[in-house]
């Protein structure tokens, strides 16, 4: 069964730092182009960052870009979300996600891929 679960998520004060993980299992982790989504309270949900299974190419959304960085362990079936200055705006339900059909770029600007993490809250917040 695929399971994407996602951890890491608190509360961090502005300009401070996080750590998300999303753990993959149940598919071929290394096939697919996973990324990471938000949904901030009373908005739709954005792409924030894509990684290809290969991890050699990426794309951000503008809003996180020279601020977060996605990284993913094919060895380890995780991909995971460096987010560093932290803005109040950052604030929502941030979800893991894997596609097996499109690259990084078409994933994070489509928001529509196959599956779907359970999400982990992220506020940032003085």
């Amino acid at each position: 069964q695929l399971q994407l679960v996602e951890s890491g998520g608190g509360l961090v004060q502005p300009g401070g730092s996080l750590t998300l993980s999303c753990a993959a299992s149940g598919f071929t982790f290394a096939s697919n182009t996973i990324g990471w989504f938000r949904q901030a309270p009373g908005k739709g949900r954005e792409g924030v960052a894509c990684i290809s299974g290969s991890g050699s190419s990426w794309h951000y959304g503008d809003s996180v870009k020279g601020r977060f960085t996605i990284s993913r362990d094919n060895a380890q079936n995780t991909v995971y979300l460096q987010m560093d200055n932290l803005r109040p705006e950052d604030t929502g339900i941030y979800y893991c996600a894997a596609s097996k059909a499109v690259g990084a770029y078409r994933l994070c600007e489509s928001a529509n891929p196959e599956y779907w993490g359970q999400g982990t809250q992220v506020t940032v917040s003085s």
